[in-house]
């Protein structure tokens, strides 16, 4: 009984576990790799990455303020395909989509007045015979220092 026991916490354990280390190494690989291209923006402090799979979608709202010089940087581990992102206002309407810009990663905007806006990620659907491919996502948020 006290070995089922043992082997129930140590399985529990792992699977807690587990989740918190992908998310860090996702968080890392932000920091590294994704930050670096909001070069010559200023970092906003914040690290947003998650792991998606070919065919999930994330959203993301952030409020962003008028008259000000704005980069939105998207990347993905490289083993994924081409990440789609589109921001949108709160009347939905498309203010950006990179499906329109050979999925550039990045987008450089200012904004006539404060809004919140939607953030929203893809990962367009792969060859449905193959397994789905999983990595890292993150958006990053960078402006111009006055």
């Amino acid at each position: 009984m006290k070995k089922v026991l043992k082997i129930t916490i140590i399985t529990t354990a792992v699977l807690l576990v587990f989740p918190l280390i992908s998310h860090a190494q996702c968080k890392a690989f932000a920091k590294k790799i994704c930050k670096e291209e909001l070069s010559p923006y200023t970092h906003d402090g914040n690290y947003h990455a998650a792991i998606l799979t070919e065919g999930e979608e994330a959203e993301l709202y952030k409020t962003f303020y008028s008259d000000q010089d704005y980069r939105i940087s998207i990347c993905g581990s490289g083993n994924l395909p081409d990440v789609e992102f589109k921001i949108m206002d709160a009347s939905k309407n498309v203010l950006y989509n990179n499906r329109n810009s050979n999925y550039s990663g990045i987008w450089d905007f200012k904004l006539e007045s404060s809004q919140q806006l939607k953030i929203m990620v893809k990962i367009p659907a792969g060859d449905a015979s193959e397994e789905p491919t999983s990595g890292c996502v993150a958006i990053m948020f960078g402006f111009k220092v006055k």
